[in-house]
C-alpha cells in the first residue's frame, strides 16, 4: 500500500509516494500561479496528481489516502483552510474538493505539523521526544511535537510561531498584524532586506551573485556573506539576530529538548545555524539556568512535508 504527499508552499506544489517506513519515490511539482482563484490552482494540482498516478502505473486502490500540508490556519478537523496569508486562501474546503475529484480519502494539516509529523516518525524523533520544528520559507510555520505526539491546538489551528510578535507596530505582516517574526525572518523578508541592500551599495558582490542565479533569491546574500562581502554579513546578521530572538520566546515558553530548522534557508547548514546557537547562548537567560535547547538541522530536510502529509495516514 502506497501514501501520497502533498506539500502546497507559497510559490510551488509538491508532491509524491510514500511507503510506510517513510521512503519517498515518484516525485511531481508544479507552480503556484500567484493571485489566482484557488480553486484554480486546485483544479490544475487534481489533473497533476490524475496523471501522476496513471503515468507511474498505480491503481487508487493501493493508494491508502492523500495526505496535504498547507500553509497558514487549517482547521483539519473539518478539512478547511481557513486562512492561508501567503496564498491568499479563505475558507477553502479542501478536503472536500479533493475527495470529490479524485476519489480518495483526504487529510489535511498545516504544512509545519506535516514536516514535525515526518521528522518525529522517520527523522530526528528517535533523538528528541519533545521538539519545535521551525520552517523557513516563503512565510515561517511551526510545529510542536511534546512526548512524541504532536500538539496542534484547538481543531488543528495553533502553533503558529511565525505571527508571534517581534516588534510592537513594526513591518506589516501578510496576516494583516504588523511586527510578525514572519516580516523580519522568513526567506521574503530576506529577499526585501536584500533588494533594498543592494540598491543602497552598488558596490556589494551580491549583485554578481544575484545575476548568476537570475533573480535575488534569499540564497544571495548567505553565498555573498561567506565571501565577505560586508553588505551580505550586516545583512545576515541581521536575519540571525531577528530569527534568535523569536526562538528564544519559544525556548523560555516550551523549553523543548530542541528546535529544528527546515525549509529552504535552513539549506544554508552549520553556516547559519552556528550563528543562531551563537546568538542563542548569548543572550538566552535560560541558557545558564535551565536545560539547553539543541538547535538543528531537519535529518529528512526538503522533503519533509510531502513524507509528513502522507504520514497523516500513517499509522
Amino acid at each position: 500500500m502506497f501514501y501520497l504527499g502533498v506539500d502546497i508552499g507559497g510559490t510551488s506544489i509538491k508532491g509524491g509516494m510514500v511507503t510506510k517506513d517513510g521512503k519517498l519515490f515518484d516525485t511531481f511539482k508544479m507552480p503556484v500561479i500567484k493571485n489566482e482563484e484557488p480553486e484554480k490552482n486546485i483544479k490544475k494540482l487534481v489533473t497533476l496528481i490524475e496523471k501522476f498516478i496513471k503515468d507511474y502505473n498505480y491503481k487508487k486502490e493501493e493508494i491508502v489516502g492523500v495526505g496535504v500540508g498547507v500553509p497558514g490556519i487549517i482547521d483539519s478537523t473539518h478539512g478547511i483552510v481557513t486562512y492561508s496569508g501567503n496564498l491568499k486562501w479563505f475558507d477553502l474546503p479542501l478536503k472536500k474538493i479533493l475527495e470529490d475529484s479524485l476519489g480518495l480519502p483526504v487529510k489535511i494539516t498545516n504544512d509545519a505539523n506535516a514536516a514535525a509529523l515526518a521528522e518525529a516518525k522517520f527523522g530526528l524523533g528517535n533523538k528528541y521526544k519533545s521538539f519545535l520544528m521551525i520552517t523557513l520559507g516563503t512565510g515561517i510555520g511551526s510545529g510542536i511535537v511534546i512526548d512524541g505526539k504532536m500538539y496542534a491546538g484547538n481543531f488543528g489551528k495553533g502553533a503558529e510561531f511565525g505571527h508571534s510578535l517581534l516588534v510592537m507596530d513594526g513591518r506589516q505582516c501578510s496576516c494583516g498584524r504588523k511586527g510578525c517574526l514572519e516580516a523580519y525572518a522568513s526567506a521574503t523578508a530576506l529577499v526585501k532586506d536584500t533588494k533594498i541592500m543592494m540598491e543602497l551599495h552598488k558596490d556589494s558582490l551580491m549583485w554578481k551573485i544575484s545575476e548568476k542565479y537570475g533573480a535575488v533569491s534569499a540564497r544571495v546574500p548567505f553565498e555573498a556573506a561567506k565571501e565577505r562581502d560586508p553588505y551580505a554579513i550586516e545583512l545576515v546578521d541581521y536575519y540571525v539576530k531577528c530569527l534568535s530572538e523569536g526562538l528564544i520566546n519559544y525556548f523560555n515558553t516550551f523549553r523543548p529538548e530542541a528546535v529544528i530548522l527546515s525549509g529552504g534557508i535552513a539549506e544554508e547548514g552549520e553556516f547559519l545555524i552556528s550563528k543562531i546557537r551563537n546568538y542563542c547562548q548569548e543572550h538566552d537567560y535560560g541558557i545558564k539556568l535551565c536545560p539547553p535547547v539543541d538547535i538543528v538541522k531537519s535529518l529528512i530536510g526538503y522533503d519533509s512535508g510531502k513524507i509528513g502529509a502522507a504520514a497523516l495516514f500513517i499509522d
